[in-house]
């Protein structure tokens, strides 16, 4: 019996949610994961420190990151597809054929992770002590399998949303994150940093499981007819979509490669405020980003749209942007040490505060390729990204070099920042010189004023206040700032989200 037997064409729901509000679930549930995961750091600093064990795990981490971030890029590569075949009945087809070419990396991934991870957690560690690279290896063994998991959620998930239907994601990824949590909690004391990597591999599987559940449940999305299964062809397409994100989290890999010259506790330094700083990219910007695409894709994307829909997003996500970068310069040692316990308290701590608002360049540089990738999906002009890809790698180790010599830790944040503005400069290019003009122009306001905004706010309370009051009433002060002046481009730029379905 076909295939086809058992399923049955669904037709596209007739009311959609606004981008708003799925934009406003994806949220909640990227605040979940947020959470669950600055939990997990925070137990993970204050039991074990900044030791040569966190340095080993936080290099297995930085590779699990980079898988990570390729299945949140094929969520937005697919995503196009999978509408259109959602729309002619053949949505089923369409994701087992994607699922199939995942395979095909995936598999010698998983191999190496199992078979050859101490000489990969050597290369990666360089100079680091033998325990750091022992606890690299062994977190590689777990850490590989929990990205592919968080992959094939991410499938699962642009499945569902091709059918406008992205609440059982938030759930199913957020459920994940706890559980992640719940298990590392639960073998944290026994058997140290590794017990994250179990408890990261357990919320994948998690995850993927949720979703399944709801595929199965959704048995008639689509007819196997007219769909092409060539693997390899697909692969290509999929390499040209996630090749530059893929790149720009090696950006991220080739840092922790230069911040381990700084000795022992280097690295778990570098990573914690780069997942800080991450965090508010995400937060800020992936939700709009991710829940856009479908309704973008059925549109259409011209010069002018996508200058509006760069400009729109950046709006709203540099408004938490700035605001966080106050926070984190008035008390980013208290706040820190706060939360990751006495280890990251004193100069350790005011230096990870630091890199935080040193990150800032690198987050709204991030924010912007973050919102403009996706319209490269949708147009079409993404053949080209592979060559970017490797030209972003190639001229980062000079830059990151170059930084590291002149500014020391500071100056591998600043290099991250430099080399992803070159990109996300090439990416508006790629749409049009019109877009990249645009977007420059459009951009370079709202920065402006969100920095002024929040330099004013900040600077005022901490010329009479101690630093966490300070950054306390700085943040209100600077919400109040916003509500007060209510910036036409914002309120422009929130009105655009709401009306994007």
């Amino acid at each position: 019996m076909a295939y086809s037997d058992f399923v049955t064409e669904v037709p596209a729901p007739a009311v959609r949610r606004s981008a708003a509000l799925t934009g406003f679930f994806t949220a909640v549930s990227m605040a979940v994961m947020t959470c669950a995961a600055a939990v997990a750091g925070a137990i993970l600093a204050r039991k074990f420190g900044r030791t040569s064990e966190t340095d080993g795990f936080f290099t297995a981490y930085a590779v699990y990151i980079l898988l990570v971030l390729a299945a949140t890029a094929f969520r937005i590569v697919v995503l196009p597809t999978l509408a259109r075949a959602a729309q002619a009945g053949r949505l089923a087809a369409e994701a087992s054929a994607y699922a199939a070419a995942f395979a095909l990396p995936i598999v010698p991934l998983l191999a190496i992770s199992t078979f050859a991870s101490e000489p990969t957690a050597r290369l990666l560690t360089g100079t680091l002590p033998t325990s750091a690279q022992h606890t690299a290896a062994h977190a590689l063994m777990w850490l590989v399998p929990a990205a592919v998991a968080q992959v094939y959620a991410g499938l699962a998930a642009s499945s569902l949303a091709a059918l406008d239907e992205y609440t059982t994601a938030a759930v199913a990824f957020a459920v994940g994150a706890i559980a992640a949590l719940t298990v590392f909690v639960s073998f944290a004391d026994a058997h140290g940093p590794l017990a994250l990597a179990w408890g990261l591999f357990a919320g994948g599987f998690v995850t993927l499981g949720i979703l399944a559940v709801e595929l199965l449940r959704r048995r008639g999305l689509g007819r196997v007819q007219g769909v092409s299964f060539h693997l390899l062809g697909r692969l290509g397409e999929l390499m040209q979509g996630v090749a530059l994100p893929l790149a720009l989290q090696g950006l991220y890999v080739i840092a922790v490669r230069f911040a381990a010259d700084f000795g022992v506790g280097s690295v778990t330094s570098f990573s914690y405020a780069y997942l800080i700083a991450a965090a508010l990219v995400a937060l800020a910007s992936s939700p709009l980003s991710l829940v856009s695409s479908v309704p973008l894709t059925r549109r259409g994307v011209d010069d002018d749209r996508a200058a509006v829909h760069v400009v729109s997003t950046s709006w709203l996500a540099l408004t938490l942007v700035a605001g966080a970068a106050g926070v984190f310069a008035l008390a980013g040692e208290r706040v820190i040490s706060g939360l990751l316990g006495p280890s990251y308290s004193g100069r350790v701590g005011s230096e990870l505060g630091h890199l935080v608002v040193y990150l800032s360049p690198w987050m709204i540089a991030s924010i912007g390729v973050s919102v403009t990738l996706p319209l490269l999906f949708v147009a079409g002009k993404r053949k080209w990204l592979p060559f970017l890809a490797v030209g972003a790698l190639i001229i980062n180790i000079p830059i990151e070099w170059a930084g590291k010599e002149l500014f020391g830790l500071t100056g591998v944040a600043v290099g991250l920042a430099v080399t992803t503005v070159l990109v996300l400069g090439a990416l508006l290019a790629a749409l049009s010189l019109e877009t990249l003009v645009r977007v420059g122009a459009g951009l370079s306001l709202p920065t402006l004023l969100m920095g002024a905004l929040a330099a004013i706010s900040f600077l005022a309370a901490a010329r009479l206040l101690d630093p966490v009051p300070a950054a306390i009433v700085g943040l209100l002060l600077y919400a109040a700032l916003l509500g007060a002046l209510r910036p036409r481009g914002l309120r422009a730029a929130w009105s655009y989200m709401r009306a994007l379905h």
